[in-house]
C-alpha cells in the first residue's frame, strides 16, 4: 500500500509509533523515525524495519526543537530524496490536578505534544509542496476531545493538535496535501502497562467494547490515512476508541 513511499515519524521507538513504523514497513515504506536517544528498543526497530526490504533511518532529536525539527526533515529528504508521510507521534504526560500542577509540567507538555507538530509540519510542508503530495498525520487523544480530571496540560495539547491540523488541510489542500489526526482511547502501551491491575480494569470498563486497543490497531488508521484508500480524506479526526465516545 506504501511501495517506494517515505515516512517520518517521530516518537517512534517504542508503543504506537513504533507499530505504526513496522506496518509502513511490512507495506513497503522506507522509515525514518525519531527519538531522545539511541537505545536497544531503536536498535531493535531498526532491524524489523530493513527485515522487510525497505531502509530505516534513525535520527536522535527532541522534537519539540524548532530548528532541530528542520534538520531532521532536511536529512530525511537528503537521505531518501522524497517526504510522502509525516507522522507526528512524540508525546509525554505529566499528569497531576490543575491546583497541583506548576508551570513546569503545563509547558514541558504543550512543548512536546502540540509545538513539535507545529515544529515538523513547518519544517515538512515546503518538501511535499515542491511534490504537490503528501499526507500529514498527527496524534490527538480521546482526551483532547472530552477531557479528563488530572490532565488538562495534556488535554490542550491534544485538543490543539485537533484544531492545527483542521486549520492546516484548508491551507495544503490546494496542493493535494492530507492533513489529519487520530484519536486514540485507552490503547495497551509500555504506559498503561504499567498501571496497577485495578487501575486497568476501571479504564476498560469505561470502554463500551470493554477492552483496550491495541497499537497495532492504531497503526491500520495511520496506515490508511497514509495510503491512497483515503485520497479524499482530510481534515478529519478518526476515534480508535472502542465506541468511548
Amino acid at each position: 500500500m506504501l511501495q517506494n513511499k517515505t515516512a517520518l515519524i517521530t516518537g517512534a521507538s517504542r508503543g504506537i509509533g513504533r507499530a505504526i513504523a513496522q506496518l509502513y514497513a511490512k507495506n513497503g515504506c522506507h522509515v525514518a523515525f525519531t527519538d531522545l536517544c539511541h537505545d536497544e528498543n531503536v536498535v531493535s526497530l531498526i532491524q524489523e524495519i530493513e527485515s522487510h526490504g525497505v531502509k530505516a533511518h534513525f535520527i536522535a532529536s527532541n522534537a519539540a526543537d524548532f530548528e532541530a525539527a528542520h534538520a531532521v526533515v532536511e536529512e530525511v529528504v537528503k537521505t531518501f530524496g522524497q517526504l510522502d508521510i509525516l507522522v507526528c507521534n512524540a508525546g509525554i504526560t505529566r499528569d497531576t490536578l490543575l491546583m497541583r500542577m506548576n508551570e513546569q509540567q503545563w509547558d514541558s507538555v504543550l512543548e512536546v505534544n502540540l509545538k513539535s507538530v507545529f515544529n515538523y509540519c513547518h519544517a515538512a510542508t515546503p518538501q511535499m509542496m515542491r511534490q504537490r503530495s503528501g499526507s500529514i498525520i498527527a496524534m490527538s487523544s480521546v482526551v483532547g476531545i472530552g477531557g479528563n480530571a488530572g490532565q488538562a496540560n495534556y488535554a490542550a495539547s491534544k485538543a490543539g493538535i485537533i484544531g492545527f491540523i483542521k486549520s492546516l488541510s484548508k491551507e495544503l489542500g490546494s496542493r493535494n496535501i492530507r492533513a489529519n489526526a487520530i484519536a486514540p482511547g485507552f490503547i495497551l502501551t509500555e504506559m498503561t502497562l504499567a498501571l496497577p491491575e485495578a487501575t486497568r480494569a476501571e479504564m476498560v470498563k469505561m470502554v463500551p467494547m470493554r477492552r483496550c486497543g491495541e497499537a497495532e490497531e492504531v497503526a491500520k488508521v495511520a496506515l490508511f490515512l497514509a495510503s491512497d484508500l483515503s485520497s479524499y480524506v482530510s481534515g478529519q479526526v478518526l476515534s480508535v476508541n472502542g465506541a468511548m465516545g
